[in-house]
């Protein structure tokens, strides 16, 4: 079931059109997409397949793969992109992003000390010269992928 003006429900509705950025993996509960406008490559999101608002919504059977997928996609973004750990987070407050998404993002050994920890939100929303281009993140979609759906 979709939810009008939600963007996640509206990406599920259209599913088959998306690319692959937008549907890295998915099984029954659960979909993966690379964040998008962000500078940070690798940044997911990973989204409950129907609309969800808040945590305690989550049927027991999302709940039981809930963790399964933070670990799956943790051990493949530091595979692909080589990061030393990965931050998970879940605020869905935004007008339009009420629907449930964890954000997983890999932090770089790199990753200078003022943009770590809660901080990191600082690469979202950038200006679109400082973004991921879509070639980058149909390529690190790909390389996700092939980790998350063998």
């Amino acid at each position: 079931m979709t939810t009008p003006n939600c963007y996640a429900c509206g990406q599920e509705a259209r599913l088959d059109g998306l690319p692959l950025s937008e549907r890295i993996a998915l099984d029954r509960h659960w979909r993966v997409a690379h964040a998008f406008g962000t500078a940070l490559p690798g940044w997911l999101v990973l989204l409950p397949r129907r609309h969800v608002t808040a945590v305690h919504e989550l049927t027991d059977a999302e709940a039981a793969t809930l963790g399964t997928w933070q670990v799956r996609l943790s051990r493949a973004l530091h595979e692909v992109t080589g990061c030393v750990k990965t931050y998970v987070a879940q605020f869905a407050e935004l007008e339009g992003f009420a629907h449930v998404h964890f954000h997983v993002m890999p932090r770089m050994a790199e990753l200078s000390e003022d943009l770590r920890g809660p901080r990191v939100f600082e690469l979202l929303r950038r200006p679109a010269p400082q973004q991921v281009t879509p070639d980058l993140m149909d390529k690190i979609a790909d390389s996700l992928h092939a980790r998350l759906m063998c």
